[in-house]
């Protein structure tokens, strides 16, 4: 619709007043599938600051909320988006994802269905970073998982942190299963550059 055009000039502020008013964050999830795909459509394309803003509005509460596996219609919602806008949405939601305390499966699980199915390369090796960032526990391994399993060129760098934690965090994880597959797919795929 013409009126989403608004979306590219409002300020930072008035994008957040907006999204209030229209309360976007507890629509119907089958209506945000339809705004996902106007905002796929809208040119020119959302600042990486709108887009942020719209990430957090749109989903944070629902992801941050599940108890559950997401609804097919959040599924395509999210995946729709990361279409389009994936570096603002990992910077938002991913990141909000590992930071939250406790077990959040279903979350987690999202991360990782994300990662191997929607994020672009650059995205996917972003989402590595940000679980680098924080305490590496059980509840982030299938996610490292998941980045491994696409099969990404790492950047030396990034290949050497993710060595680095997972040597340093090994006495912590002394008694996991998923630690011990995640030590062996870096030394399977990676073989050539561990020494």
């Amino acid at each position: 619709p013409p009126e989403l055009h608004v979306l590219n000039s409002c300020s930072p502020s008035q994008l957040e007043g907006l999204c209030s008013f229209l309360q976007l964050s507890t629509c119907p999830e089958h209506l945000l599938v339809r705004f996902c795909s106007w905002l796929l459509a809208l040119t020119p394309d959302l600042s990486y600051t709108s887009a942020a803003i719209l990430a957090e509005q749109l989903f944070l509460r629902r992801v941050l909320s599940l108890t559950q596996l997401p609804s097919r219609h959040l599924m395509a919602a999210l995946a729709s988006f990361c279409s389009k806008y994936s570096q603002p949405f990992c910077r938002v939601l991913v990141a909000a994802v590992l930071q939250e305390p406790g077990e959040g499966t279903e979350q987690t699980k999202l991360v990782c269905d994300l990662v191997e199915e929607c994020l672009e390369p650059d995205c996917v090796r972003l989402v590595l970073s940000q679980v680098l960032e924080v305490p590496l526990s059980e509840k982030l391994l299938p996610v490292v998982q998941a980045v491994l399993g696409r099969q990404e060129v790492l950047p030396p760098e990034l290949f050497d942190l993710l060595v680095l934690t997972l040597c340093r965090q090994a006495p912590a994880f002394a008694m996991s299963l998923n630690y011990a597959k995640l030590v062996t797919a870096v030394l399977t795929m990676y073989q050539s550059q561990v020494s």
